[in-house]
C-alpha cells in the first residue's frame, strides 16, 4: 500500500507522472488521508484543476482508494513532525507516520522529513 500526496493524485488522474512514480503507483494498492479530499475540493474552486468531484466516474475511482481517517493520532502526530509546511500536507504526512505506510510525494519540504515513511 502507497498514501498518496494531493499532487501525486491529481498526477495520476491526469497521467503526468514520472516513470518512478507509474511503477510505485502500478505495484501498490492506493490510499490517502480523508485531507485530500478536501485539497482537491479547494483545488477545484480556485480553479487549478479541473475534476467534476460531482462526476459519478471519478467517485468510483475514489472508491476503489483506501481513505484515511482524521483520528486523533494523525491529529498529534501532525505536530510532532520534524518539518512544518501547509496543515494538509502535515496531517498527510502524519498519516503516513501513524499507519507506517510509505507517501509518494514530490514535495520538497516533506520529502526532507527523516520521520516519514516514502515509497
Amino acid at each position: 500500500m502507497v498514501n498518496l500526496d494531493t499532487h501525486i493524485l491529481v498526477f495520476a488522474l491526469s497521467g503526468t507522472v514520472t516513470d518512478r512514480e507509474r511503477r510505485v503507483l502500478a505495484a501498490n494498492t492506493w490510499s490517502m488521508s480523508a485531507i485530500v479530499f478536501w485539497e482537491l475540493a479547494k483545488l477545484v474552486q480556485l480553479g487549478r484543476i479541473e475534476i467534476d468531484l460531482d462526476d459519478a466516474e471519478v467517485g468510483r475511482l475514489f472508491s476503489g482508494i483506501h481513505v484515511w481517517p482524521l483520528d486523533l493520532d494523525v491529529s498529534v502526530q501532525s505536530t510532532r513532525l520534524d518539518f512544518r509546511g501547509d496543515p494538509a500536507d502535515e496531517l498527510i504526512a502524519a498519516t503516513s507516520v501513524v499507519h507506517k505506510v510509505p507517501l509518494l510525494t514530490r514535495d520538497r519540504r516533506i520529502r526532507s522529513s527523516r520521520m516519514v515513511p516514502f515509497a
